[in-house]
């Protein structure tokens, strides 16, 4: 009964190494094993193919999504920009400066707003 127990360790341990070395060797791609389930074999390299190009896609969106909120940003500061030097030429008091060579002069009185109510009213 012992012996029987380290034959099969041994058998097992023995087929163990056997199989890696099959592998190893390309010897198990012979076996009817294989060529029985060949399409499965495919299919699963192409997950595997699938799941790498799915990866680099990640990447390059990834990468992408960056550059255009590197864009974004610099578009709005370049906007706050403009608008600032926008409200420093459209002052009041530039306007004024500006307007004196055609003989226009800012008004001292307030402005007035006539209202005319309809008839419908």
């Amino acid at each position: 009964m012992a012996k029987d127990n380290t034959q099969q360790t041994k058998n097992r341990k023995g087929g163990k190494a056997n199989a890696f070395a099959q592998i190893l060797n390309g010897e198990f791609l012979t076996k009817s094993f294989v060529l029985d389930n060949l399409n499965y074999i495919f299919f699963i390299m192409l997950l595997l193919l699938l799941l790498v190009a799915k990866g680099y896609y990640g990447k390059q969106l990834n990468k992408d999504i960056d550059t255009a909120q590197r864009n974004l940003d610099q578009h709005a500061a370049e906007f706050i920009e403009a608008k600032a030097r926008l409200e420093l030429v459209t002052r009041r008091y530039k306007m004024a400066e500006r307007l004196a060579d055609r003989e226009l002069k800012e008004t001292k009185n307030a402005t007035k707003v006539i209202r005319i109510k309809s008839k419908h009213e």
